[in-house]
């Protein structure tokens, strides 16, 4: 039997749609594999009585079909289902980091992120690379038709989660299909900044670079007390704030010295809108890691 452990992440960061993601240092999902004639699952943890255990239907059986290795798998969650910090996307990355051990194929972690993106695609609809990309590879990923490009980073970071569900397809629903040309050319700019930031790992720069007026302000309206959230973190010392992959979870770049402070004031701004919420201390760190 072996285990893998792939952290939660958080997809676009603002100006960097489909594009940017992170992975966390916690929560994380645990995955164990062992050899079997035919694949079982098995989910246990945050919101596992949502999760399908079929093979069909379980983002894990994609990721046993792609790699030609039946498996008795268990799933332990650390990360809830519909929560924006890419529920999915660690179970697959953790499984394909597993398997490819367990039956020795030999792919890099590179090879192994298209693999972990179609087992996502069973939950989301899509297979994209922002997520499962940071759970595998970790630090601050950039993921385009090329390739991923990875970059070490450490930036604190607070992540809120709201007891309210975000489906990714309802989010994808109303991002806009038009934009301006001064929209294209801010964000770009944005862009920009944010990777900058993340070289140097400096949180002002990465803050200043999530800002976003193309899909973040279609997205919030799905989100109640976000604009709330967002205006009181900063006030309590975050550097930027936006929403977390398709959300509910919103997420807090800050400096280490603030984290408590800009958690604080998350909770109390769901608070004041009736909405319940927990939130994660952390900061950028590893992708997957194999037991």
């Amino acid at each position: 039997m072996l285990t893998a452990r792939a952290p939660a992440t958080s997809a676009n960061l603002g100006s960097g749609f489909d594009v940017f993601g992170i992975a966390f240092e916690r929560p994380a999902d645990v995955v164990r594999v062992e050899r079997a004639e035919q694949t079982t699952i098995e989910v246990t943890g945050a919101g596992s009585q949502y999760i399908p255990e079929d093979p069909e239907k379980n983002t894990v059986g994609a990721v046993v079909d792609a790699l030609d290795a039946p498996a008795r798998i268990e799933i332990d969650k650390g990360i809830r289902p519909a929560s924006g910090l890419g529920s999915s996307a660690s179970s697959a990355a953790a499984a394909a980091v597993a398997l490819n051990e367990l039956y020795d194929r030999g792919l890099s972690r590179k090879e192994l992120v298209p693999i972990a993106a179609e087992g996502e695609a069973v939950v989301s609809g899509d297979a994209h690379d922002d997520n499962v990309a940071p759970a595998i590879l970790g630090g601050f990923t950039i993921a385009t038709p090329d390739g991923i490009t990875q970059i070490d980073a450490s930036v604190s970071l607070v992540a809120c989660l709201p007891e309210i569900v975000v489906s990714t397809r309802d989010a994808r629903r109303v991002v806009p299909t038009e934009t301006s040309v001064d929209q294209l050319v801010e964000t770009v700019g944005n862009a920009a900044t944010l990777t900058s930031g993340m070289h140097r790992d400096d949180p002002e720069l990465v803050g200043r670079g999530m800002e976003d007026s193309v899909v973040t302000p279609a997205r919030a309206k799905l989100i109640d007390g976000y604009d709330s959230v967002r205006e009181q973190a900063l006030d309590a010392g975050a550097t930027g704030v936006t929403i977390s992959g398709a959300g509910p979870a919103v997420l807090a770049v800050c400096r280490s010295s603030d984290q408590r402070a800009v958690a604080s004031a998350m909770l109390d701004a769901f608070d004041g809108a009736n909405v319940d919420a927990r939130t994660y201390q952390t900061r950028i760190g590893d992708g997957a890691t194999l037991y």
